[in-house]
């Protein structure tokens, strides 16, 4: 109980969905520089976890204040990055554990002599394009749109980096919901 009354705004019981996943969020984001490379399995659960946090919410974002996010989004200067940076960890979480083990999503930065390198300066693998033959139509334009997305922003970059992007534009997000949800309701 200590935990959620430090990183939220609501008294337990009181807290919103999008406050409680957000300060997941940034707790697993934040622990991926002080994971070394060579801890090899916490990294790659607390890559997973990310990925997983961060898709929580910005779907918690997409359902509940959508308003909020589409404003933050037009505003945004580099829009089609942050889009593909969300559709990407989306590919992600769709297929690691399923059909793509999770070390297969990344690779270490090895350097010689080095074992003090951390998990956010891995980068993503290319990845082959999914099989969608046996989905629907409109699910396989989804699939290769995400999976599309992931070799566009993710492919080849630093873990740290879409992370970073996405962090950074849910807070914005999720200010806003804050701020839309604090103004007062029109009287009827």
């Amino acid at each position: 109980m200590a935990w959620n009354r430090a990183r939220t705004k609501y008294p337990v019981g009181e807290q919103s969905a999008l406050d409680w996943s957000f300060a997941a969020m940034v707790e697993t984001i934040d622990r991926l520089p002080r994971v070394k490379e060579w801890d090899g399995a916490r990294a790659i659960t607390v890559i997973g976890e990310a990925v997983w946090w961060v898709t929580i919410v910005d779907a918690t974002m997409v359902r509940y204040h959508p308003d909020a996010y589409d404003q933050v989004l037009a505003r945004a200067s580099d829009r089609e990055v942050i889009e593909h940076t969300l559709g990407g960890l989306r590919f992600v979480r769709n297929h690691m554990g399923h059909d793509v083990d999770h070390v297969d999503f990344v690779k270490a930065a090895r350097r010689r002599g080095s074992s003090t390198e951390h998990v956010a300066t891995w980068t993503w693998r290319r990845l082959p394009c999914p099989e969608v033959g046996t989905l629907p139509a409109r699910a396989q334009e989804w699939e290769l749109d995400r999976y599309q997305a992931y070799q566009d922003q993710l492919a080849d970059r630093p873990v740290g980096e879409a992370f970073s992007r996405a962090r950074t534009f849910l807070a914005q997000a999720a200010a806003a919901a804050t701020a839309e949800s604090e103004l007062p309701m029109p009287a009827s």
